[in-house]
């Protein structure tokens, strides 16, 4: 398997700059006060992310293993989601009108072929 690399700690000092300026400036869209805490942290951050320290590295890689945990969790559910709210209804419902879109059910016939009664296409202009 691959090994993915982590995101270098410059890229990842400056996203986390931009998302703790985010926090800091939000309550002013409601007539707040700047959150001052995060304004001070997204400062750091940026100004780590800016040297490229060093200090921003075992941050980095908790996040990244963060992200993967994150991943394996979420994308099952997600996908279990979909499969049981989409794919579980469309089935029943298909079954409910006997449609066999696959052919799969059962045929007394000596043979699953399937002739054509159209002509065959020709390769030219395909495009």
């Amino acid at each position: 398997m691959d090994e993915i690399k982590i995101g270098s700690n410059r890229s990842f000092g400056i996203v986390f700059f931009v998302v703790f300026l985010i926090i800091a400036i939000y309550p002013l869209i409601n007539d707040g006060e700047l959150r001052l805490w995060s304004l001070i942290i997204s400062i750091i951050f940026l100004i780590l992310g800016l040297l490229n320290s060093k200090i921003l590295n075992q941050l980095n890689k908790l996040w990244f293993k963060f992200g993967i945990l994150l991943g394996k969790i979420i994308s099952p559910l997600v996908m279990g989601t979909i499969f049981f709210l989409v794919v579980t209804p469309i089935g029943l419902l298909m079954r409910l009108l006997n449609k066999d879109l696959l052919n799969l059910k059962f045929n007394k016939s000596s043979s699953y072929w399937v002739e054509k009664t159209e002509p065959k296409s020709k390769m030219k202009n395909q495009f």
